[in-house]
């Protein structure tokens, strides 16, 4: 599974920085590095809203506070 953390400049000032250290911790602590790529890109052109998440060719919008449900919600849901 890829997931993909937008950290471009409106991105980064909404928290995707945490998010993305959150979700470092959660994969490690899963043991799911084997099965979760993690990767950060610029922009997935939904700027407006909360920091952008792709899993695959989904886009989600979250807050760095969701970020730990929405990885046991959307993420472990899909890999176990």
């Amino acid at each position: 599974m890829k997931l993909t953390v937008c950290i471009g400049s409106s991105c980064h000032l909404k928290g995707s920085r945490q998010i993305v250290e959150d979700f470092q911790k959660l994969i490690e602590e899963n043991h799911l590095e084997d099965k979760i790529e993690l990767v950060g890109t610029f922009c997935l052109g939904e700027c407006q809203d909360d920091v952008s998440v792709k899993i695959d060719d989904t886009i989600y919008n979250l807050a760095p506070a969701d970020a730990k449900s929405f990885f046991k919600k959307e993420v472990l849901a899909r890999v176990k």
